[in-house]
């Protein structure tokens, strides 16, 4: 994975509730397992996909909303936070060889590491089933 390109990057520092912006924006089967932001953006994982909300331009009006279900994950890769870093990420190859990269920064609030962790748990169970 170390020389796959990447084709998008969103950056997450913690735990959020979901808008009703993003509720409109789920199916009725799905059940939302948690919710992370950025200062603009958000990811919402469910049951079935991840679905990340990512402003654009100076005034967020612009909004594109990527739908990423857990069957087009071919590979997935955690690269933990060393020492002196300031992210952790998961780096996701979708079928058709897209490459999303996911960075977890540190807050007051949540563990860069306990956050990593809580997403790349659900991609794996839902990956594997």
């Amino acid at each position: 994975m170390a020389d796959s390109v990447v084709n998008k990057i969103f950056s997450f520092y913690g735990r959020s509730t979901i808008t009703p912006e993003l509720e409109r924006m789920l199916h009725s089967s799905e059940q939302v397992q948690f919710c992370v932001k950025t200062f603009r953006d958000t990811a919402v994982f469910t049951d079935k996909r991840i679905l990340i909300v990512d402003k654009q331009g100076i005034t967020g009006k612009k909004v594109e909303y990527f739908s990423v279900p857990y069957k087009n994950i071919v590979t997935y890769a955690v690269e933990t936070a060393g020492s002196l870093d300031l992210d952790a990420e998961i780096k996701l190859v979708l079928s058709g060889g897209i490459v999303l990269e996911l960075n977890f920064f540190r807050d007051k609030e949540n563990s860069m590491e306990e956050l990593l962790f809580e997403v790349y748990d659900l991609i794996t169970e839902y990956v594997l089933k």
